[in-house]
């Protein structure tokens, strides 16, 4: 049964976070997994996040709530690597598996700065190496691997969405598909986010500040790379911005920049190949982009992911070669 607000604000009181009598919950929109809320208390705004059982997307797509518990443990940890780039969690709470955290005041979505014509190339770079940042931080580390055993919970909320999904919808690309899938559930090498998406990052002057790391996981740090990648490119198509792949070239330069925990081509290997897969993921999957709605763009977009593959090649590469547009 799904916790009403009226236990949310209960749950704030029992924290120590509000003693007004009738605070008011602001809605706060922009995602798919999770209620979220914003508080005005008497030393400043706060934000108040739910896990949501069931997404708001069009499939049926269960997750397990408990992910509000490992968002909890993953901006604390990071908190330890780089305070700037994650706000403060407040407290957890006592139902819904919900949680309170800063709010940071005057910070831009990324996401719409970029669809605003604002691409700032130099900040994409320390997206890329502040997330990296993360991964060196936490890589090979027994403590982080066992305080994320969250496997299920990644399958449920990428692995069967993004490929599996496609797979079984796709018989060509099957095979490519459930080996990538395989692959990627049985690295485990650093503690990764699971959804750097622009939507996901603040603006903070300078410093990129991570939310919504509802998916954290001890696996592969190529997915995250691929992930914000993988946005970068289609949105580079949305609006034909050659501006948007300078970007993700100028991040995957500053994140092999950080690498010291393995052979950089071996990982950018990898990221290009889950690229390939997360950009079919966005047409084909669970949960398509949604600006993505005129056939053209999704056709320049399926034929070359699909091709991408079929015959991966190093995200380096890819964003290189990467199409907005056929003529």
């Amino acid at each position: 049964m799904p916790t009403d607000a009226g236990e949310i604000v209960q749950a704030l009181r029992d924290a120590g976070l509000t003693d007004t009598a009738e605070p008011l919950l602001e809605p706060l929109t922009g995602g798919v997994s999770c209620d979220v809320w914003k508080l005005d208390t008497p030393t400043g705004s706060i934000v108040v996040k739910r896990p949501l059982a069931q997404l708001r997307v069009a499939a049926e797509w269960n997750a397990p709530v408990e992910r509000g518990e490992s968002e909890v443990r993953w901006l604390r940890r990071v908190r330890e690597v780089e305070p700037a780039i994650v706000p403060e969690v407040l407290a957890e709470l006592s139902v819904g598996h919900a949680f309170a955290m800063t709010f940071l005041p005057d910070c831009p979505v990324w996401k719409d700065e970029l669809v605003a014509g604002r691409v700032d190339i130099d900040f994409a770079a320390r997206v890329g190496s502040r997330i990296a940042t993360v991964h060196a931080a936490t890589a090979n580390n027994i403590v982080d691997r066992d305080n994320f055993p969250n496997d299920a919970m990644f399958r449920a909320l990428r692995v069967d969405p993004f490929l599996l999904h496609v797979a079984d919808n796709d018989p060509a690309l099957a095979p490519a598909l459930r080996d990538l899938a395989e692959d990627l559930m049985s690295r485990k090498i650093a503690l990764v986010h699971g959804d750097v998406s622009p939507k996901n990052i603040l603006v903070n002057g300078d410093n990129p500040v991570f939310i919504d790391a509802e998916c954290a996981v001890y696996s592969d740090p190529a997915f995250d790379l691929a992930f914000c990648i993988t946005h970068l490119l289609l949105k580079s198509v949305w609006l034909d911005s050659e501006k948007l792949r300078q970007a993700a070239a100028a991040m995957v330069d500053a994140y092999r920049a950080v690498i010291d925990w393995e052979v950089p081509d071996e990982l950018l290997q990898r990221a290009g190949r889950l690229a390939g897969a997360l950009l079919l993921a966005r047409v084909e999957g669970k949960s398509p982009a949604p600006y993505l709605v005129e056939e053209e763009h999704k056709d320049i977009i399926r034929t070359q992911a699909r091709a991408l593959i079929l015959e991966p090649v190093p995200i380096d590469d890819l964003v290189t070669q990467w199409k907005r547009t056929f003529v």
